[in-house]
């Protein structure tokens, strides 16, 4: 009997892939690498771009009950982040203290559903005040996640020194990279991916 895996990727443009000719982001050479790992699932790309996490936190759920049955080996990979830490108007979309909330009320819902999370770090941009906001967001998402026993992949640091990631994203639009960008994305997250579909209750290594 073939399980039955589905997983929900919800979060920004990253999730989305915006950039990417390919049209698969991060997200979808994940869902790829299962599959050539032969771990067959059921893919469903749910990222917006602009979208911050108090948006998520308002839409995400509805989105993935109508994708994870009953029955079903249901996961959840959330990342948000980038858009909530952006100025506008003198001061972040998002308040940091609203934005832990948001990540804590998502992990508390998808526990409760019976589904297994998964967090990925926000990643880094070109604007180094920006990617301060982003470091300290990623410290306490971090701290969130310890607590909801969920595993978080730090990749925002070593996105900020992976100078492949770096070029690409100066290359376009300072924020999203290309196919190459996201191939490092991927290769970053995808040991640790395949671990957790296969064991989501296994510890995961710290992302280096």
């Amino acid at each position: 009997m073939v399980l039955d895996l589905r997983v929900c990727f919800i979060g920004e443009s990253f999730v989305a892939g915006v950039g990417d000719p390919k049209c698969l982001g991060w997200a979808g050479r994940l869902a790829a690498r299962a599959t050539a790992a032969g771990q067959p699932l059921t893919y469903y790309n749910l990222g917006i771009r602009r979208e911050n996490s108090t948006e998520l936190r308002a839409r995400w759920e509805a989105e993935c009950e109508r994708r994870l049955p009953a029955g079903a080996d249901c996961r959840v990979v959330i990342s948000t982040g980038v858009n909530d830490t952006q100025f506008e108007n003198g001061r972040p979309r998002v308040d940091s203290d609203e934005s832990v909330a948001n990540m804590a009320e998502i992990l508390r819902r998808v526990r409760e559903r019976g589904w297994q999370a998964m967090v990925v770090a926000p990643p880094p941009n070109v604007d180094d005040a920006h990617n301060g906001r982003l470091e300290a967001l990623d410290t306490r998402y971090a701290d969130v996640c310890e607590q909801a026993d969920a595993p978080y992949l730090r990749a925002h640091q070593p996105l900020r020194e992976n100078q492949i990631w770096m070029r690409d994203i100066a290359a376009g639009d300072g924020f999203h990279p290309g196919a190459v960008g996201y191939d490092e994305f991927a290769a970053l997250l995808a040991p640790h991916w395949l671990l957790w579909l296969a064991d989501p209750g296994s510890e995961l290594p710290v992302v280096r």
